[in-house]
């Protein structure tokens, strides 16, 4: 087997830039989850408030709503991640628009859970889900053309 050499886009510095903004929104995520946490008096490691905490008090059940947007986000971030990735060896600037959508969409979704009305989150959470099925796809089509390549 021979070694493979790619060259990278000259746009790719903007598909390093979207992945970032992922690092920004979970550590602003980890942050809410802190203050959260200490407003509903929650100890560590317990990771979410127990039902009958939550039934008690209203800080719990926040605490629990901020702390699950959060674990969403973290079940989320390698596939896009990967999928951003594997994008944009052919199309670094949908791959960059898309992870950054995704990131943009991952705090509306964050800010709609974190007020306790569970349906808040779905303009965030449906517009993600919708980027990154499409980041998917795409990542697919990518690798499906590296293999039909030869690659």
């Amino acid at each position: 087997m021979s070694p493979v050499t790619t060259n990278l886009p000259t746009s790719y510095p903007l598909v390093v830039a979207s992945i970032f903004s992922i690092v920004l929104v979970v550590q602003w995520q980890m942050t809410l989850v802190v203050q959260a946490r200490e407003k509903a008096g929650i100890p560590y490691p317990q990771l979410y408030a127990e039902k009958a905490e939550q039934m008690a008090s209203v800080d719990a059940m926040l605490f629990n709503c901020v702390q699950r947007a959060h674990q969403n986000t973290l079940e989320n971030v390698p596939p896009m991640v990967l999928s951003t990735l594997i994008s944009a060896i052919r199309y670094p600037k949908v791959a960059a628009i898309g992870c950054g959508i995704w990131s943009f969409s991952r705090v509306f979704y964050t800010m709609g859970y974190s007020t306790g009305e569970i349906n808040e989150r779905y303009p965030g959470f449906i517009s993600s889900i919708y980027v990154q099925l499409l980041m998917s796809i795409l990542a697919g089509k990518v690798v499906l053309d590296l293999i039909t390549a030869g690659v």
